[in-house]
Protein backbone atom coordinates (compact mmCIF):
# COMPACT_ATOMS: atom_id res chain seq x y z
CA UNK A 1 0.00 0.00 0.00
CA UNK A 2 1.29 3.61 -0.58
CA UNK A 3 3.12 4.69 2.51
CA UNK A 4 1.41 8.10 4.49
CA UNK A 5 2.32 9.62 7.68
CA UNK A 6 -1.27 9.71 8.39
CA UNK A 7 -2.71 7.32 10.95
CA UNK A 8 -6.51 5.78 12.15
CA UNK A 9 -7.70 4.38 14.86
CA UNK A 10 -10.70 3.46 16.22
CA UNK A 11 -13.91 1.77 17.82
CA UNK A 12 -16.04 2.35 15.64
CA UNK A 13 -17.90 3.26 17.97
CA UNK A 14 -21.02 4.71 16.80
CA UNK A 15 -22.08 3.23 13.94
CA UNK A 16 -25.69 2.18 15.04
CA UNK A 17 -28.44 4.78 15.75
CA UNK A 18 -28.45 2.63 19.14
CA UNK A 19 -25.38 3.54 19.89
CA UNK A 20 -25.73 7.10 19.56
CA UNK A 21 -28.53 7.21 21.49
CA UNK A 22 -26.83 4.78 24.10
CA UNK A 23 -24.29 7.67 24.11
CA UNK A 24 -26.37 10.24 24.53
CA UNK A 25 -27.38 11.75 20.98
CA UNK A 26 -30.86 11.28 21.02
CA UNK A 27 -32.53 11.37 17.85
CA UNK A 28 -29.93 10.38 15.81
CA UNK A 29 -30.25 7.68 12.90
CA UNK A 30 -28.52 6.66 10.25
CA UNK A 31 -28.89 7.64 6.89
CA UNK A 32 -30.27 5.28 4.14
CA UNK A 33 -28.20 5.88 0.91
CA UNK A 34 -30.21 5.02 -2.11
CA UNK A 35 -27.92 2.85 -4.92
CA UNK A 36 -28.01 3.60 -8.36
CA UNK A 37 -26.79 0.13 -10.08
CA UNK A 38 -24.98 -0.02 -13.36
CA UNK A 39 -22.99 -2.63 -15.47
CA UNK A 40 -19.94 -0.69 -13.51
CA UNK A 41 -20.75 -2.71 -10.04
CA UNK A 42 -18.73 -5.58 -9.07
CA UNK A 43 -20.17 -7.88 -6.40
CA UNK A 44 -18.53 -7.39 -2.97
CA UNK A 45 -16.11 -10.53 -1.61
CA UNK A 46 -16.85 -10.25 1.70
CA UNK A 47 -14.07 -12.73 2.31
CA UNK A 48 -11.56 -10.42 0.60
CA UNK A 49 -12.31 -7.40 2.37
CA UNK A 50 -14.49 -6.41 -0.74
CA UNK A 51 -11.83 -6.26 -3.23
CA UNK A 52 -10.42 -8.27 -6.11
CA UNK A 53 -7.44 -6.49 -6.66
CA UNK A 54 -4.09 -7.24 -5.93
CA UNK A 55 -3.60 -5.94 -2.40
CA UNK A 56 0.49 -6.39 -2.59
CA UNK A 57 0.77 -3.85 -6.00
CA UNK A 58 1.92 -1.08 -4.38
CA UNK A 59 2.79 0.52 -7.99
CA UNK A 60 -1.36 0.37 -9.28
CA UNK A 61 -2.34 1.67 -5.74
CA UNK A 62 0.03 4.60 -6.38
CA UNK A 63 -1.52 5.35 -9.31
CA UNK A 64 -4.90 5.33 -8.08
CA UNK A 65 -4.55 7.05 -5.00
CA UNK A 66 -2.69 10.04 -7.22
CA UNK A 67 -6.18 9.73 -9.76
CA UNK A 68 -8.14 10.28 -6.42
CA UNK A 69 -6.10 12.95 -4.95
CA UNK A 70 -6.50 14.91 -8.68
CA UNK A 71 -9.91 14.65 -8.50
CA UNK A 72 -10.63 15.88 -5.44
CA UNK A 73 -8.15 18.58 -5.84
CA UNK A 74 -9.25 19.84 -9.44
CA UNK A 75 -12.56 18.68 -9.90
CA UNK A 76 -14.15 19.95 -6.34
CA UNK A 77 -13.33 24.17 -7.08
CA UNK A 78 -15.60 24.53 -9.85
CA UNK A 79 -17.36 21.26 -10.92
CA UNK A 80 -19.61 23.00 -13.46
CA UNK A 81 -16.73 23.87 -15.42
CA UNK A 82 -15.32 22.52 -18.70
CA UNK A 83 -11.79 21.62 -17.02
CA UNK A 84 -13.59 19.54 -14.25
CA UNK A 85 -15.95 18.11 -16.84
CA UNK A 86 -12.36 16.89 -18.85
CA UNK A 87 -10.93 15.62 -15.96
CA UNK A 88 -13.77 13.48 -14.90
CA UNK A 89 -14.53 11.98 -18.08
CA UNK A 90 -10.58 10.94 -18.42
CA UNK A 91 -10.69 9.58 -14.67
CA UNK A 92 -14.12 8.13 -14.32
CA UNK A 93 -15.58 5.45 -16.11
CA UNK A 94 -18.77 6.34 -18.21
CA UNK A 95 -20.98 3.43 -16.35
CA UNK A 96 -19.62 4.39 -12.97
CA UNK A 97 -21.88 2.88 -10.02
CA UNK A 98 -22.86 5.87 -7.53
CA UNK A 99 -23.70 5.06 -4.20
CA UNK A 100 -26.00 7.84 -2.10
CA UNK A 101 -29.06 9.79 -2.08
CA UNK A 102 -29.99 10.69 -5.29
CA UNK A 103 -26.61 9.68 -6.72
CA UNK A 104 -26.25 8.37 -10.31
CA UNK A 105 -23.65 7.35 -12.51
CA UNK A 106 -20.54 8.19 -14.73
CA UNK A 107 -18.58 10.87 -14.35
CA UNK A 108 -21.69 13.58 -14.27
CA UNK A 109 -22.61 11.72 -10.87
CA UNK A 110 -19.76 12.25 -9.19
CA UNK A 111 -19.44 16.03 -10.42
CA UNK A 112 -22.97 16.52 -9.24
CA UNK A 113 -22.05 14.88 -5.57
CA UNK A 114 -19.29 18.11 -5.97
CA UNK A 115 -21.50 20.68 -6.70
CA UNK A 116 -24.17 19.46 -3.58
CA UNK A 117 -21.29 19.61 -1.47
CA UNK A 118 -20.26 23.18 -2.51
CA UNK A 119 -24.12 24.00 -2.34
CA UNK A 120 -24.14 22.90 1.14
CA UNK A 121 -20.92 24.10 2.72
CA UNK A 122 -20.50 27.55 0.68
CA UNK A 123 -16.95 28.67 -0.40
CA UNK A 124 -16.27 24.64 0.36
CA UNK A 125 -12.42 23.79 -0.16
CA UNK A 126 -11.68 19.71 -0.47
CA UNK A 127 -9.03 19.35 2.74
CA UNK A 128 -8.08 15.76 2.18
CA UNK A 129 -6.93 14.49 5.99
CA UNK A 130 -6.26 10.75 5.04
CA UNK A 131 -5.53 8.79 1.94
CA UNK A 132 -5.28 5.19 1.25
CA UNK A 133 -5.12 2.65 -1.11
CA UNK A 134 -5.46 -1.46 -0.87
CA UNK A 135 -5.93 -3.02 -4.22
CA UNK A 136 -8.29 -1.67 -6.45
CA UNK A 137 -9.86 0.27 -3.59
CA UNK A 138 -9.12 4.07 -2.48
CA UNK A 139 -10.60 5.44 0.66
CA UNK A 140 -10.34 9.15 1.83
CA UNK A 141 -11.41 11.20 4.65
CA UNK A 142 -11.34 14.64 3.97
CA UNK A 143 -12.99 17.67 5.12
CA UNK A 144 -15.50 19.91 3.65
CA UNK A 145 -14.42 22.70 4.49
CA UNK A 146 -15.59 26.64 4.27
CA UNK A 147 -11.98 27.93 5.84
CA UNK A 148 -9.34 25.25 5.43
CA UNK A 149 -7.41 26.49 8.35
CA UNK A 150 -10.30 25.81 10.33
CA UNK A 151 -10.88 22.17 10.83
CA UNK A 152 -14.20 22.46 13.55
CA UNK A 153 -16.60 24.17 10.56
CA UNK A 154 -18.48 22.22 7.55
CA UNK A 155 -18.26 18.50 7.07
CA UNK A 156 -16.13 15.42 7.73
CA UNK A 157 -16.92 12.79 4.62
CA UNK A 158 -15.54 9.33 3.62
CA UNK A 159 -15.30 8.69 0.42
CA UNK A 160 -14.11 5.24 -1.24
CA UNK A 161 -14.16 4.50 -4.93
CA UNK A 162 -13.05 1.00 -6.59
CA UNK A 163 -10.84 1.69 -9.80
CA UNK A 164 -10.21 -0.41 -12.31
CA UNK A 165 -7.62 0.22 -15.33
CA UNK A 166 -6.86 3.83 -13.87
CA UNK A 167 -10.59 4.94 -13.65
CA UNK A 168 -13.22 4.71 -11.32
CA UNK A 169 -16.04 2.09 -11.75
CA UNK A 170 -17.75 2.43 -7.92
CA UNK A 171 -18.25 5.24 -5.65
CA UNK A 172 -19.27 5.43 -2.14
CA UNK A 173 -20.06 9.12 -0.12
CA UNK A 174 -20.45 9.42 3.80
CA UNK A 175 -20.49 12.47 5.45
CA UNK A 176 -21.97 13.99 8.69
CA UNK A 177 -21.64 17.68 9.82
CA UNK A 178 -18.83 18.35 12.04
CA UNK A 179 -20.33 18.92 15.70
CA UNK A 180 -19.50 21.91 17.74
CA UNK A 181 -18.36 22.58 21.55
CA UNK A 182 -16.13 21.03 22.98
CA UNK A 183 -15.69 16.66 22.81
CA UNK A 184 -16.62 14.21 24.81
CA UNK A 185 -13.02 12.93 24.80
CA UNK A 186 -12.14 16.40 26.39
CA UNK A 187 -8.92 16.02 23.50
CA UNK A 188 -8.11 19.68 22.02
CA UNK A 189 -8.77 17.54 18.74
CA UNK A 190 -11.02 17.46 15.49
CA UNK A 191 -12.78 15.26 14.08
CA UNK A 192 -9.88 14.93 11.72
CA UNK A 193 -6.30 15.15 14.09
CA UNK A 194 -3.58 12.73 14.63
CA UNK A 195 -2.89 12.40 18.39
CA UNK A 196 -1.68 9.31 18.87
CA UNK A 197 2.55 9.51 19.14
CA UNK A 198 4.13 6.20 20.00
CA UNK A 199 6.96 5.21 22.60
CA UNK A 200 9.43 5.05 20.39
CA UNK A 201 9.59 5.61 16.57
CA UNK A 202 8.58 2.83 14.39
CA UNK A 203 9.05 2.30 10.91
CA UNK A 204 6.07 2.19 8.06
CA UNK A 205 4.87 -1.26 8.40
CA UNK A 206 5.49 -3.41 5.31
CA UNK A 207 2.46 -4.93 2.92
CA UNK A 208 2.50 -7.77 4.74
CA UNK A 209 2.09 -6.45 7.92
CA UNK A 210 -0.70 -3.93 7.03
CA UNK A 211 -2.57 -7.14 5.89
CA UNK A 212 -2.04 -8.55 9.25
CA UNK A 213 -3.15 -5.16 10.92
CA UNK A 214 -6.05 -5.20 8.33
CA UNK A 215 -6.87 -8.52 10.11
CA UNK A 216 -6.83 -7.78 12.62
CA UNK A 217 -9.07 -4.50 13.05
CA UNK A 218 -11.91 -6.07 11.20
CA UNK A 219 -11.73 -8.97 13.22
CA UNK A 220 -11.83 -6.51 16.87
CA UNK A 221 -14.61 -4.46 14.96
CA UNK A 222 -16.55 -7.60 13.70
CA UNK A 223 -16.13 -9.51 17.53
CA UNK A 224 -17.59 -6.46 18.96
CA UNK A 225 -20.23 -4.91 17.08
CA UNK A 226 -21.18 -8.27 14.96
CA UNK A 227 -20.51 -10.61 17.95
CA UNK A 228 -20.92 -7.91 21.10
CA UNK A 229 -18.33 -9.60 22.62
CA UNK A 230 -17.11 -6.71 25.32
CA UNK A 231 -13.73 -8.91 26.12
CA UNK A 232 -11.94 -8.12 22.85
CA UNK A 233 -11.59 -4.19 24.07
CA UNK A 234 -9.36 -6.04 26.92
CA UNK A 235 -7.43 -7.71 24.02
CA UNK A 236 -7.25 -5.34 20.98
CA UNK A 237 -7.36 -1.91 22.15
CA UNK A 238 -5.20 0.30 24.04
CA UNK A 239 -7.70 1.03 27.52
CA UNK A 240 -6.41 4.87 26.57
CA UNK A 241 -7.15 4.59 23.42
CA UNK A 242 -7.39 8.38 21.64
CA UNK A 243 -11.35 8.96 20.12
CA UNK A 244 -11.95 11.25 17.11
CA UNK A 245 -15.82 10.74 17.43
CA UNK A 246 -16.85 14.06 19.28
CA UNK A 247 -19.44 12.23 21.27
CA UNK A 248 -17.40 9.35 22.93
CA UNK A 249 -15.38 9.85 25.27
CA UNK A 250 -10.95 8.26 24.89
CA UNK A 251 -10.86 4.78 26.03
CA UNK A 252 -12.59 1.68 26.53
CA UNK A 253 -14.75 2.03 29.92
CA UNK A 254 -17.20 3.99 27.91
CA UNK A 255 -17.92 1.21 25.79
CA UNK A 256 -17.83 -1.31 28.34
CA UNK A 257 -20.59 -0.10 30.14
CA UNK A 258 -22.35 0.95 26.76
CA UNK A 259 -22.57 -2.58 25.79
CA UNK A 260 -23.40 -3.94 29.73
CA UNK A 261 -26.31 -1.61 30.30
CA UNK A 262 -28.65 -4.04 28.58
CA UNK A 263 -29.39 -1.80 25.77
CA UNK A 264 -29.76 -4.45 22.63
CA UNK A 265 -28.09 -3.31 19.59
CA UNK A 266 -28.23 -4.64 16.13
CA UNK A 267 -25.32 -6.77 14.79
CA UNK A 268 -23.53 -5.01 12.22
CA UNK A 269 -20.01 -6.03 10.51
CA UNK A 270 -17.00 -4.74 8.13
CA UNK A 271 -17.75 -5.54 4.28
CA UNK A 272 -15.00 -3.53 3.31
CA UNK A 273 -11.99 -2.78 4.24
CA UNK A 274 -8.19 -1.30 3.60
CA UNK A 275 -4.92 -0.85 5.33
CA UNK A 276 -2.29 1.67 4.60
CA UNK A 277 0.51 2.74 6.68
CA UNK A 278 -0.43 2.34 10.57
CA UNK A 279 -4.16 2.92 9.51
CA UNK A 280 -7.08 0.31 8.90
CA UNK A 281 -10.79 1.66 7.45
CA UNK A 282 -13.70 -0.38 8.17
CA UNK A 283 -17.23 0.00 6.12
CA UNK A 284 -19.70 -1.55 7.72
CA UNK A 285 -23.40 -2.79 7.15
CA UNK A 286 -26.12 -4.65 8.87
CA UNK A 287 -25.70 -8.43 9.15
CA UNK A 288 -27.52 -9.60 6.19
CA UNK A 289 -27.37 -6.86 4.18
CA UNK A 290 -26.85 -7.25 0.66
CA UNK A 291 -24.07 -5.79 -1.49
CA UNK A 292 -26.02 -2.98 -2.69
CA UNK A 293 -27.52 -1.76 0.93
CA UNK A 294 -26.43 1.21 2.30
CA UNK A 295 -22.95 1.24 4.10
CA UNK A 296 -24.13 2.42 7.71
CA UNK A 297 -20.50 3.89 8.27
CA UNK A 298 -16.80 4.32 7.78
CA UNK A 299 -14.11 3.84 10.97
CA UNK A 300 -10.45 4.21 10.43
CA UNK A 301 -8.11 2.85 13.29
CA UNK A 302 -4.59 3.15 13.95
CA UNK A 303 -2.74 0.18 14.72
CA UNK A 304 0.49 0.21 16.61
CA UNK A 305 2.73 -2.54 18.43
CA UNK A 306 -0.71 -5.35 18.29
CA UNK A 307 -3.83 -2.86 19.74
CA UNK A 308 -5.76 -0.29 18.26
CA UNK A 309 -4.24 3.32 19.44
CA UNK A 310 -6.73 5.77 18.11
CA UNK A 311 -9.79 5.84 15.89
CA UNK A 312 -11.93 8.30 13.59
CA UNK A 313 -15.54 7.85 11.52
CA UNK A 314 -17.61 9.05 9.71
CA UNK A 315 -21.66 8.54 10.36
CA UNK A 316 -24.40 10.02 8.25
CA UNK A 317 -26.85 11.28 9.77
CA UNK A 318 -30.89 12.78 10.06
Amino acid sequence: MIKHRFRAYGTAVITSAALLSGLGVSGTAIAAPAVAHSSGAASLDFARGGTSGDRQDAAAERRNACAIRTLLSRGFADPSSSSARRLAAALVASGAVGHGTGATSGPEGLLAQFAADRKRVPGAHAVVKHLAADGDLVAVHWQIAPDPRDEGRGEAAVDLFRMRHGKVVEHWSLDQPIATGTPASGNTNTMFSDLYRPAKPTKAPSERQEERNRDFAVSAYNTLFRDHDVSVLDRSFDPAYLQHNPVAPNGTAALKQLFGSGAEFPAQQSVISLSDGDIVWTFSQTVGAKPGDPLLAADLFRVDAGLIREHWDVVPTS
